[in-house]
């Protein structure tokens, strides 16, 4: 998973922020899209100036954003995933109206207030996508990661949507139709992912303890392995 995940991010031109000028030549006709933004050139300055001024320890941040990125975001949909597989009225509610759900085990925010969540079944595979940005739930994925955010997993993601999740390890069968979700500044999307065969007796807890960030994007499903980790 983490080569095809590398090489996906590759194609994707992640790269650009290390080496625009090998990009560029990656990108075959598309070297508009991996110049980073304003913003972005912005904020590469002023965490430069800030560490050459001894005054941020780029260590510290690197933690701090994958403390945001991979643990404590993720970790607020998960709790929400497990809550829908064992309280039945609950996904009903989660269903209906996701931000009051959420807002139901103390997730709230902007990004978080208008969020449909969108049911996995075993003949629908629903993937979300941000054609125009990177638009994300904040409260319970925390920050987007890199590949949500580049230019080709967005156009890629309505184009050729079983070829994208196929790149991330998953195949999804012919006979399941694949709904793809386009998020907005207005609305976001969460997707409630099946749950696994033969985890009937876990507690809600350790059903939590399964759930990934990418399940809940759309480019993984929950498993359980041998030792019951994800």
């Amino acid at each position: 998973m983490s080569t095809t995940r590398r090489a996906f991010l590759a194609s994707a031109g992640v790269a650009a922020t290390q080496d625009l000028a090998h990009a560029q030549e990656q990108n075959h006709g598309h070297d508009h899209q991996v110049v980073p933004s304003d913003p972005a050139l912005r904020v590469k300055a002023l965490e430069s100036l800030l560490v050459e001024k001894g005054l941020l320890d780029r260590a510290a941040l690197d933690v701090l954003v994958d403390a945001f990125e991979h643990r404590v975001g993720p970790r607020n949909g998960a709790r929400v995933v497990a809550r829908a597989w064992t309280d039945p009225a609950y996904k009903k509610r989660l269903l209906a109206d996701g931000g009051p759900a959420i807002a139901e085990l103390g997730y709230k925010g902007e990004t978080g207030e208008h969020l449909i969540v969108v049911e996995n079944t075993p003949k629908i595979h629903n993937l979300v996508v941000c054609t125009l940005c990177s638009c994300y739930p904040w409260p319970v994925l925390g920050l987007p990661p890199v590949w949500y955010k580049s230019a080709p997993y967005r156009s890629r993601a309505v184009i050729d949507p079983r070829g994208v999740i196929r790149e991330f390890g998953l195949d999804v069968s012919e006979d399941v139709e694949v709904r793809v979700w386009d998020s907005t500044a207005e609305i976001r999307y969460l997707v409630l992912p099946e749950r696994p065969v033969g985890t009937e007796k876990m507690t809600e807890e350790e059903l939590a303890a399964l759930v990934t960030r990418d399940s809940m994007v759309g480019v993984a499903k929950v498993s359980v392995r041998k030792g019951g980790a994800a």
